[in-house]
């Protein structure tokens, strides 16, 4: 946003300089980009009085001048039509840097005549366009300083210009009125009263306006507009012109440089139509799509559907509220004119503006949010000056729709403003500077002015205040002293499970993935998800149209992208939600992690072998002993079909407490998600870990025996089909005070016992007395009862 000195003096009265309004806007929020002060770059070059000019003896249109300057006279070469002596004028020397021409003078020849400098004009010094000759001042000393003489006689051309940064938050201050406002409610001056006016119309203006119903909501919430015809379109004023170059704007004409001066001045985007180019009556409507339309830029757009344009009773003439039509535009030739002022949709002007590429000055206002209130106000001020400037005969305004009602109000808590941002402002003071930035104070309740929608609550109140206030004024002060003693812990038990799952399956070589929580729907219903009950209303793409049922999917998803770009050993894992249903209750926290490929890189030892189930299971019961899940589990079959039937293992804590299951993944699934084998993992649930009984942050004490422990084999035949966990359970529990262990440390299914179906399995069991050292007839008793329970548990005999 750029808007000149003088410009900001129409609506301030101040006498601030540039620099304190500089740091003023930057300190309430309007942080200041850059300044441009054309007097810093006027300030080398000085008056000097042409005494002679003479013919140059070898070409017919350049002059010889001998010119009086500060450091006596000079010959200057010079091809202006005006170069006379007698002339006071603007001299450049040697050395100098030329702004217009971006050339800096140095002494030469000129057909064989020395120069030795310059006499400006005003394009060369940027003051305008006009190059027909040099600049002839009326008055002036020789040697006096340029920059003086203009601040002095022509303060207009020589305005400095500033460029201020706008947050989306606040779009009343595109507009100069609205920053005006806020340096006022600085105190860096008065803010002057606002412009009115009221214009009578003459007759009824030949062009309607209506807005389709399906256009009102989320489209155009009210039109108003009125012709004005017989106006003579010729150049704007010059004050008018030098204000739109100094902010970067092109004059055109009249009527165009009008819209534009309200744009920047109120931040109020209109539109004029060349009225006798409109074919009947306007209608403000969606886009079909396909629709095509030549804008002022020349350029042609088609529209999606759903864009909001205005038509008349042939075709599409205005991109709404973003740019016009190119065939109703006004010219040098326009004698009728029809001026709108509407309020669009946000929503919708940053859509259409998105889809066709556009960004002008219009769309940049209209989606932020310009003050709907100010829409009849800014008509009739926008006609009066069109009559001042071109004249013409004003019909009444046409109105389709009605203006939004913004009018809100939020209680103001004058004590907020020390809790929120610990400031001590006087309670009249901060109802003074809300009332200054147009805030309407009845009672306890602030009002918020319709050209504020960024205000919605009571903070942003304490924020107004606190602003304009400055935080700069915000003292440093040392914090409390703590209590003394030990501060209650801030993370939960879970989050405290959690946080140990992390660090302990990233120090075993994991490399933790963040993958999304939406996966497709076919690789949801390989883990047993895809359900309507977590299908997504509106997902981001069809590669994300369902709420993962596992962690699996992403990691197999992360595992095949890296295997597509040459990665094969791989070692991820994720902790994380995941849904077996639509209500907020069917989620739990999950721990997954697999291994692909090879332990390692090949070696000359042959270290690198296949990653294998066993693999995954030492993983899976070191996370689990680091979440203090009990050392004594079952491992049981049975888990669901993305699992290898045979080599996996679910870890129980009896037949219905799952702590986690471990195996390797089935081909189908990994064939299902391009993934090459092998692959193992695991998946562990840390909720479904009991928490221990006492809430003592201390262990128990170690119960450690001195009697020397005691082994003993067994070896079992048994059927084929019997399970190893079976066996183990029944001699583990033939006497739980004594038997320490149960481990299996062979099996054997070759010979005489394959061909029967049977095999054979071995065990250690390890005895740890805690009264006394066992005598050989405890030890024997002890055996027996072990046969008897597998026996009994399995139907097998001891080996002979």
């Amino acid at each position: 946003m750029k808007f000149t000195l003088s410009w900001l003096k129409d609506h301030l009265e101040t006498t601030a300089s540039v620099d304190e309004i500089a740091e003023a806007l930057t300190d309430l929020g309007l942080e200041v980009e850059g300044i441009e002060n054309p007097l810093a770059v006027l300030s080398e070059f000085t008056l000097g009085r042409v005494k002679s000019a003479e013919q140059h003896p070898d070409a017919d249109r350049l002059r010889v001048c001998v010119v009086e300057t500060d450091e006596g006279d000079k010959q200057i070469i010079c091809g202006a039509p005006n170069a006379r002596a007698g002339i006071t004028v603007v001299v450049a020397k040697p050395g100098q840097y030329i702004p217009g021409i971006d050339t800096t003078i140095q002494v030469g020849k000129i057909r064989g005549v020395e120069s030795h400098g310059m006499m400006a004009s005003e394009r060369e010094l940027q003051l305008s366009d006009e190059h027909d000759g040099i600049i002839e001042l009326p008055s002036g000393e020789v040697g006096d300083s340029f920059a003086d003489w203009m601040a002095a006689n022509a303060p207009d051309k020589v305005d400095p210009v500033i460029e201020i940064a706008i947050t989306p938050n606040r779009p009343d201050a595109l507009g100069v009125r609205g920053i005006a406002r806020d340096l006022a409610a600085r105190g860096l001056g008065t803010l002057k009263p606002e412009k009115t006016a009221k214009v009578a119309g003459t007759f009824e203006s030949p062009i309607k306006v209506t807005i389709d119903d399906d256009t009102r909501e989320g489209g155009c919430e009210v039109f108003m507009g009125r012709m004005i015809r017989g106006v003579a379109n010729g150049p704007s004023p010059a004050w008018l012109q030098q204000r739109l170059r100094a902010i970067g704007l092109r004059p055109i004409s009249a009527l165009v440089d009008i819209t534009n001066f309200f744009t920047y001045d109120m931040n109020r985007p209109l539109h004029v139509f060349d009225a006798d180019k409109v074919r009947g009556n306007l209608r403000v409507h969606r886009a079909k799509g396909g629709e095509m339309l030549v804008g002022l830029d020349e350029k042609e757009y088609t529209f999606p559907a759903g864009a909001v344009v205005i038509s008349d009773a042939d075709e599409i003439e205005s991109i709404a509220g973003i740019m016009g039509g190119l065939r109703t535009g006004c010219t040098e030739a326009t004698e009728n004119v029809f001026l709108e002022a509407a309020v669009w949709d946000k929503i919708q002007i940053a859509r259409t503006g998105r889809a066709l590429k556009i960004n002008s000055d219009a769309r940049y206002r209209n989606e932020r949010g310009i003050d709907p209130a100010f829409n009849a106000p800014a008509i009739e001020l926008a006609t009066q000056m069109i009559m001042d400037l071109c004249g013409g005969d004003p019909s009444e305004v046409v109105v389709a729709g009605e203006v939004p009602d913004t009018d809100r109000a939020f209680p103001l808590d004058t004590d907020r403003v020390q809790s929120l941002v610990g400031m001590d402002i006087p309670a009249e003071e901060q109802r003074a500077t809300l009332t200054a930035l147009g805030f309407r104070i009845e009672g306890d309740m602030a009002h918020v002015p319709s050209w504020r929608p960024d205000v919605m609550g009571e903070a942003d109140l304490v924020e107004e205040v606190a602003r304009v206030a400055s935080l700069t004024k915000l003292v440093g002060k040392p914090l409390p002293r703590a209590h003394v003693g030990v501060p209650k812990p801030v993370l939960t038990p879970m989050q405290r499970r959690e946080n140990a799952a992390r660090r302990t399956t990233a120090a075993l070589g994991y490399n933790e993935c963040v993958t999304y929580s939406f996966i497709d729907q076919a690789s949801a219903a390989l883990f047993g998800g895809g359900t309507d009950a977590t299908k997504l209303d509106n997902p981001i793409s069809s590669e994300m149209s369902h709420m993962r049922p596992a962690l699996l999917p992403g990691l197999l998803q992360a595992a095949a992208r890296n295997q597509a770009r040459g990665f094969a050993n791989l070692a991820l894992f994720e902790v994380g939600a995941a849904w077996h249903g639509g209500e907020p209750e069917e989620q739990s926290l999950m721990v997954s992690g697999i291994l692909v490929g090879a332990t390692g890189p090949k070696d000359v030892h042959g270290a690198s072998r296949p990653v294998d189930v066993y693999d995954a299971k030492a993983d899976a019961e070191a996370v689990l002993a680091a979440m203090g899940a009990p050392a004594k589990v079952q491992i049981n079959r049975g888990a669901p079909g993305w699992w290898h039937p045979g080599r996996h293992g679910m870890i129980c804590l009896g037949p219905k407490k799952v702590l986690g299951i471990f195996g390797e993944l089935h081909p189908r699934v990994l064939a299902a998600m391009d993934v090459k084998g092998p692959v193992v993992g695991f998946t562990l649930w840390p909720g479904e870990i009991p928490f221990p009984r006492s809430a003592s942050a201390t262990r128990p004490a170690l119960a450690a025996s001195d009697l020397q422990p005691v082994e003993r084999d067994f070896a079992f035949v048994v059927d084929r089909d019997v399970a190893a966990l079976d066996l183990v359970n029944a001699a583990a529990g033939a006497d739980k005070t004594l038997i320490d262990e149960v481990r299996v440390f062979d099996e054997f299914t070759g010979g005489a016992l394959g061909e029967a179906g049977q095999k054979s399995l071995a065990i250690t069991v390890r005895l740890q007395p805690r009264e006394a050292t066992l005598t050989e007839a405890e030890i024997e008793a002890v055996g027996k009862k072990i046969v008897e329970k597998v026996a009994k548990a399995t139907g097998g005999a001891l080996r002979g």
